[in-house]
């Protein structure tokens, strides 16, 4: 429990003759010194009666509050109490919510917040708009992507941070907020009025070449269900044939919107996830109620490392009964359900209380022990297993699918290494990374009115004007580590550019051309005109190399 464990004491310079009295009396009396040595005392000694939990509890807090070097409010003990009880459970997924965290919890599950619907990041000191949310206050009055907020009020935004400027352009809905943004050199002052945001859970939807409709669902909220249907049904009637639903990068949400999505494309009766408690405790399983909703419309799922819970539970119904063909990498692997406990003072208890298993069985936890033959994940710090000793189980059709913590997709294809080049850059950026990012997107605003299309290229001016920014700032890496990560620098100010000067489904566009698992996906769905054919177009299970 570090948060309660005092610092090593400061070692200050004495004279001699008192450093050898105080290793005398320290020889004499013991670890502990002269002070502790009095409270022991056979008077002063407690029963020795056996203490229970409860009664060891009091004594050690009236211990601290009374006796501790520095003085500690009674409230902070039991605070840093709760957090070190919770730490010693070993479970990252329960905590303890501060009334601001069960707050922001409550926005992201319900799906809605009050405010003026934006996205923002800071660069280079100052808040820019990434993108005014659809519907919201902000994307009515014209605010657009590339925006810089330099004044709340009369206040100025400089060196804010992001979570700040949020705090400060939320309110209750119905109030004003003024603020002043900056667009090409001219200022603007907007007033709007707040009110309630929805958060789509349904980020982006799009008809890809060959017949391919795309849903990117980010989030299992309150919403995620009927958001997925709609979508799908708008795709078909825009002529869809096969759908890719995008789960990359969704941390998951609510367990009962997982479980109706999944319904959506499974029969009534089958089995969608296992939740098993405690020992003791029957395990409770959901099935589904309803009939499909477009039974031979063939479907894809992509995952990620990102790709928790909810997204976990949906892609392994679908990939155990045969349903969609899963492609990415390995999930995150968090196979756990928590309950929120309401307490007095408005705060939360976020609990586990049951773990996870697909249809066929499947634990969708990844071990938290380290095997002698596995490799730690980096991205999650969790367990990864070599497909050679996850333990394997067959889907309603006979397939192989793996256990061991997370959904292994059927196809495993994507940027799973960063390129070394990249690496390289970053190392030698360092903490300076972030002016990297903020001269990246100073470039792309320059562009904003010399841009003909989404898909201009990037020149090797471009990448030459960028060098010199960072050597103004006095940030620049050595000349030969840039070059050499010069095509994905290009590739990430191309993704700039378009959103900046086309808005962000420009820039969605221009990422599908290098987004080696969708393309991926959209070969496996050319030709197939139901479910079971998308399997016949699967070579042999292999990784699949991305430049």
């Amino acid at each position: 429990m570090p948060e309660i464990l005092p610092d090593a004491p400061a070692v200050t310079r004495r004279p001699l003759r008192a450093l050898v009295a105080a290793l005398g009396f320290g020889a004499l009396l013991g670890v502990g010194g002269w002070w502790a040595g009095r409270d022991l005392t056979a008077a002063s000694q407690p029963s020795r009666a056996p203490l229970g939990g409860a009664r060891l509890f009091d004594q050690v807090v009236a211990a601290i509050a009374q006796k501790y070097v520095d003085s500690i409010p009674p409230d902070s003990i039991y605070a840093k109490s709760v957090t070190g009880m919770l730490n010693e459970l070993d479970d990252p997924f329960t905590s303890f919510l501060t009334e601001d965290r069960v707050r922001r919890l409550s926005e992201q599950m319900n799906g809605t917040f009050s405010g003026i619907g934006l996205q923002v990041d800071i660069r280079d000191g100052w808040p820019i708009v990434i993108e005014p949310l659809i519907g919201g206050p902000s994307e009515r009055a014209g605010i657009l992507a590339g925006d810089r907020i330099v004044l709340i009020g009369k206040e100025s935004t400089k060196d804010l941070d992001r979570e700040e400027v949020l705090r400060r352009l939320r309110g209750p809905t119905g109030t004003t907020v003024a603020f002043t943004v900056e667009r090409e050199n001219q200022r603007q002052v907007f007033t709007l009025t707040r009110d309630k945001v929805h958060l789509r859970a349904v980020q982006r939807v799009a008809l890809l070449q060959n017949g391919v409709g795309y849903l990117d669902v980010n989030v299992f909220n309150a919403f995620t269900a009927d958001e997925v249907a709609a979508a799908i049904d708008s795709l078909v009637k825009m002529g869809a044939r096969s759908m890719v639903m995008d789960l990359r990068g969704n941390p998951g949400g609510l367990l009962e919107q997982g479980v109706a999505v999944a319904e959506l494309f499974l029969d009534r009766g089958q089995s969608i996830v296992q939740l098993r408690g405690r020992a003791g405790v029957p395990p409770q399983t959901f099935t589904d109620s309803q009939p499909q909703r477009w039974p031979t419309l063939p479907l894809a799922v992509l995952v990620d490392r990102s790709s928790a819970s909810a997204s976990e539970i949906v892609a392994g119904a679908l990939q155990d009964h045969d349903r969609a063909v899963v492609l990415g990498v390995t999930s995150f692997g968090k196979g756990s359900a928590q309950n929120v406990y309401p307490l007095s003072n408005g705060s939360a208890l976020r609990l586990t209380i049951a773990r996870w298993y697909t249809p066929v069985g499947r634990s969708i936890n990844r071990p938290v022990e380290r095997p002698q033959d596995d490799e730690i994940d980096p991205d999650t710090g969790g367990v990864s297993l070599p497909d050679t000793i996850k333990p394997r189980f067959r889907t309603d059709a006979g397939r192989t699918v793996f256990g061991g913590g997370g959904i292994t997709p059927d196809v495993i294809v994507g940027d799973t290494i960063t390129p070394q080049p990249v690496q390289v850059l970053a190392r030698a950026m360092g903490r300076n990374l972030g002016a990297y990012r903020d001269a990246l997107s100073k470039h792309a605003q320059q562009h904003r009115r010399t841009m003909k299309s989404p898909g201009d290229p990037v020149t090797r001016a471009d990448l030459d004007d960028i060098y010199a920014d960072l050597v103004q700032r006095k940030v620049a890496p050595p000349r030969a580590v840039y070059d050499a990560a010069g095509p994905w620098i290009a590739r990430s100010l191309g993704y700039e550019m378009a959103r900046v000067s086309f808005g962000s489904d420009a820039e969605f566009l221009r990422r599908t051309q290098d987004d080696a698992t969708l393309q991926r996906a959209t070969q496996v769905l050319q030709g197939a005109r139901t479910p079971r054919d998308v399997f016949g177009n699967l070579e042999t299970r292999r990784a699949v190399t991305v430049p």
